[in-house]
């Protein structure tokens, strides 16, 4: 693919996880295995196939670059059959979300080394649609402001969803379509119970990981934060589009370290980072069944899998990792 010289937004679509956490539920409901991200849980298109669809709403399909693994290209070739699929990155391994983002970030970077992109994982369940595209929007006409910061979306915690990444917000840097840009002062991982509390009294935000920033600002914290693995794509990006590309990516995912982009990057970063909330709009990471089934009964969606298996599994997860707050 040429360069582009487009300003326009891009989108990266994270395809690589095994959904190792919903792996038990999805064979009791299908009978094999299969990543979440590949699954129709309600209606006639998959998770991926709903966040491809956002990613068409927000530019050209050409500008929207999905990492799938390599041991999933069954499932990923019948979940783009028909569609738009734009540009199909096969990750040799998955080695955890650091690879997984600087992997396509490689390539829109040859393509487009000013672009602005939107990253987004392929397994997070947003309603309503319209709402939650408009907030992305905001935070892209805000990182051509705040250029030498990556910008989150949050949600404002309704229980103590202690699986989550919660972040600690600070004051406003700013403001984008009426919706207030604010620094992130740290970063909260899997809290304990009290320490969610108080977090929560004090205005914390669920971390969506959803990023939107410009490609060289996320480029230049990665060498800052994650060098191991950026001199490897360094050369990756030299190599794109010559006739030894595909055997250097190989070559590159040969003991590639496996590192996690929030716990290495973001959480070591807050000083670079801005989020915005996300206000009006109901979001959930289905890395759990109960969580989907209990989306899909706020909406009075009938959900394709017996209801039953959920009650089978939602034993297996510790009766502290959701609380209420009444």
């Amino acid at each position: 693919m040429a360069k582009s010289q487009s300003q326009a937004l891009w989108s990266i679509i994270l395809a690589g996880g095994d959904g190792e956490r919903t792996r038990p539920f999805i064979e009791q409901w299908l009978g094999y295995a299969k990543p979440k991200q590949y699954c129709t849980f309600v209606g006639n298109r998959s998770m991926l196939q709903h966040t491809l669809g956002r990613a068409d709403r927000l530019g050209a399909p050409h500008q929207k670059v999905t990492v799938v693994a390599q041991a999933h290209q069954g499932f990923a070739s019948e979940a783009l059959a028909g569609q738009q699929a734009g540009q199909v990155i096969l990750e040799p391994d998955y080695c955890g979300t650091g690879a997984g983002v600087f992997l396509p970030l490689t390539y829109v970077r040859a393509w487009d080394p000013q672009a602005t992109v939107a990253i987004f994982p392929s397994d997070h369940f947003v309603f309503p649609e319209d709402r939650f595209l408009e907030m992305v929007q905001r935070a892209a006409r805000a990182s051509h402001i705040f250029q030498d910061r990556m910008l989150l979306l949050g949600v404002r915690p309704t229980h103590l969803e202690l699986d989550y990444g919660w972040m600690n917000v600070g004051g406003a840097l700013g403001w984008s379509g009426g919706s207030c840009v604010r620094q992130v002062d740290s970063f909260i991982d899997q809290p304990a119970p009290l320490d969610a509390l108080n977090a929560m009294a004090k205005g914390a935000l669920w971390n969506t990981l959803v990023i939107v920033g410009k490609v060289e600002t996320i480029w230049k914290l990665g060498w800052q934060y994650l060098p191991v693995i950026m001199e490897r794509f360094e050369r990756l990006g030299k190599a794109i589009g010559s006739t030894h590309e595909g055997t250097m990516l190989r070559q590159l995912y040969q003991k590639m370290p496996t590192l996690n982009f929030s716990r290495e990057l973001l959480q070591r970063a807050s000083e670079r980072l801005g989020v915005l909330e996300l206000e009006d709009v109901r979001w959930s990471d289905w890395e759990r069944p109960d969580r989907i089934l209990d989306s899909l009964n706020v909406l009075g969606k009938e959900p394709m899998f017996p209801s039953d298996i959920v009650a089978t599994t939602r034993s297996s997860f510790s009766s502290l990792s959701s609380i209420e707050v009444n």
